[in-house]
C-alpha cells in the first residue's frame, strides 16, 4: 500500500487562494484529489507533484498529451522555432505547412482556420452555419460539452434525471450563474443516441436550425459509442434539410484515427472542431470544413480574427505532434492497451464484487458504478454512484494512479504494458476497499 503526503500543495494551496480566485485557473482543477494539487514536472506517463509524490497519468492533462509528456521532438520544436520569433502579426511558413498537412488528414478539411481552444473555434463554426442558412439556433445534446461559453453552458449539469422532463421537450438547466437569459435561445437540446426523436423534431422544426453539433463519440458523459446508424442517420438528416452537420472533435481528433472520429466511422462533417491532442498541451485548434461552408470565411462574409491564433509555438507544437504520430503511427498500441485495461478492470471488478460498468473505444474509456448494462445517453448517467465513483478515484490517487474525476482515463503513447498492470494492480486493490 502507498502512503502519499500532500503537505506542500496544500500550503500552496493556501497562498494561491490569497491571489487566484479558488486558488486555481480552471473550474475542473479544483475537483483533484485531496484538493488542488501542485505539479513540478511531467515525463512520459508520469507525472511528479511538490511532495515528490510520483503517478502514472491516465488525464493526460484532461487528454491533450496523445505523446505523453515532455515529448522531446516536441520540445525541441517548440524551442528552435521560438527562437525564430514569438509571432508575427502575419504568416508563417510551418502555419501553411500545418494547414496542409491537416488538409490531407482531415477526410473533409478542404479549408480551415486556425484558434486557441476548442470553444472558440465552436462559435465559430455557429457563425459560419447560421450565415450560410440564414437560420438562427444550432441543435445540441444533453450532456456533450462545447466548452464554457454562453450558449453552450447549459444541458451539461441537472438536479436529476426527473427533472429533465420528457425527451421530445427536455428542460435545460444553466451550468454557471451570470448566463445571458437570451442564449437559451440559441438552441434546441434532445437526448442523445435517439435518431426517431431527433428526425421528428427536424422534420418539424429545420426551417430554425443552422446547425446540428455532437461529439462523434460522447466522451465527456461515459465516453458513450454512438448507436448502431446513428451517426449515418444524423448525416442523412442534415443533408436532407440543408442543416450543417458539426462535429466536435477536440477529444476524437487524433486520437481516435490521425483523420479523427469522422475517418474512425467513415462519416464527414460539414464543418469540424479539434484540439487538445492536435497541440499537445499547447493552445490551438483548428475549425475546418468543406469548402462550400467555409469560404464564406474565405470572403469575409463570415469575420474570424484572433491576435494569438497560429503564434509560433503552438503551431510548431501542432506540426511536431502530429509529424510524430504520422511517423510512430501508435494507434493498433491505444486501442490495444485501452481495451485490455478496460477487460482487466472489468475482471477485477467481477472478482471483488463490484457493480463497475467500463465502456468506451479503448484510446479513451469511462469507468462508473452502476446496475445498468451500459450507458447510451447523459440520463443514464443518473444511475452513477457519484460517491462510490469518488472513493474509487481517490483510493487509485492514494495508489499512484490519476485518473478523470469524473471516471474518464486516456491511454497515451507513452504508456506500456508495465503501466497497464501497475494499474489493474491498483484498482483490484482499490475496489477490494470499496464499501456499497
Amino acid at each position: 500500500m502507498t502512503t502519499f503526503s500532500y503537505q506542500q500543495s496544500a500550503a500552496m494551496l493556501n497562498r494561491s487562494k490569497k491571489v487566484l480566485a479558488g486558488g486555481v485557473s480552471s473550474e475542473f482543477r479544483r475537483y483533484n484529489h485531496p484538493h488542488a494539487l501542485f505539479y513540478t514536472h511531467g515525463q512520459g506517463s508520469r507525472i511528479y507533484d511538490v511532495d515528490g509524490n510520483e503517478y502514472l497519468d491516465f488525464t493526460l492533462s484532461q487528454g491533450p498529451l496523445i505523446l505523453g509528456h515532455s515529448h522531446p521532438e516536441v520540445l525541441k520544436a517548440v524551442a528552435e522555432y521560438s527562437q525564430q520569433g514569438q509571432i508575427f502579426a502575419g504568416q508563417h511558413i510551418r502555419e501553411l505547412e500545418l494547414a496542409e498537412t491537416l488538409q490531407a488528414l482531415i477526410p473533409s478539411g478542404e479549408l480551415m482556420r486556425f484558434c486557441l481552444d476548442g470553444s472558440e473555434a465552436v462559435q465559430t463554426a455557429f457563425r459560419v452555419a447560421r450565415a450560410k442558412t440564414g437560420r438562427p439556433k444550432f441543435l445540441r445534446f444533453e450532456g456533450h460539452y462545447h466548452g464554457w461559453m454562453d450558449n453552450v453552458c447549459w444541458g451539461i449539469s441537472a438536479p436529476s434525471a426527473e427533472a429533465l422532463g420528457s425527451s421530445a421537450q427536455p428542460e435545460v438547466f444553466p451550468w454557471s450563474a451570470g448566463l445571458s437569459a437570451r442564449s437559451r435561445e440559441d438552441f434546441i437540446i434532445l437526448p442523445w443516441n435517439d435518431l426517431p426523436l431527433l428526425a421528428d423534431t427536424l422534420s418539424r422544426r429545420y426551417q430554425e436550425i443552422a446547425a446540428v453539433i455532437t461529439e462523434p463519440v460522447m466522451c465527456n458523459s461515459s465516453c458513450i459509442l454512438p448507436g448502431p446508424g446513428y451517426l449515418e442517420g444524423l448525416r442523412d438528416l442534415c443533408s436532407r434539410y440543408g442543416i450543417a452537420l458539426i462535429f466536435d472533435e477536440v477529444i476524437t481528433g487524433f486520437r481516435l484515427a490521425l483523420g479523427g472520429a469522422q475517418q474512425y466511422f467513415g462519416i464527414s462533417p460539414d464543418i469540424s472542431v479539434f484540439g487538445k491532442a492536435m497541440g499537445s498541451g499547447y493552445p490551438i485548434s483548428v475549425v475546418s470544413g468543406k469548402r462550400e461552408w467555409m469560404e464564406l470565411i474565405e470572403h469575409s462574409e463570415v469575420i474570424h480574427a484572433g491576435t494569438m491564433n497560429s503564434c509560433n509555438p503552438t503551431v510548431a507544437a501542432a506540426l511536431a505532434t502530429i509529424c510524430e504520430l504520422q511517423r510512430s503511427q501508435p494507434y493498433e498500441r491505444l486501442f490495444r492497451y485501452g481495451q485490455e485495461l478496460m477487460t482487466c478492470l472489468r475482471n477485477a471488478a467481477r472478482k471483488t464484487g463490484q457493480n463497475l460498468l467500463v465502456q468506451g473505444p479503448g484510446p479513451m474509456f469511462n469507468t462508473g458504478f452502476t446496475t445498468l448494462p451500459a450507458i447510451r445517453n447523459y440520463r443514464d448517467t443518473f444511475s452513477y454512484d457519484k460517491a462510490k465513483l469518488n472513493r474509487f478515484i481517490a483510493g487509485m490517487h492514494d495508489q499512484g494512479i490519476r485518473i478523470i474525476g469524473r471516471g474518464l482515463w486516456y491511454i497515451s503513447a507513452a504508456h506500456g504494458q508495465s503501466d497497464i498492470s501497475r494499474a489493474v494492480t491498483a484498482a483490484e486493490y482499490v475496489l477490494s476497499t470499496l464499501d456499497d
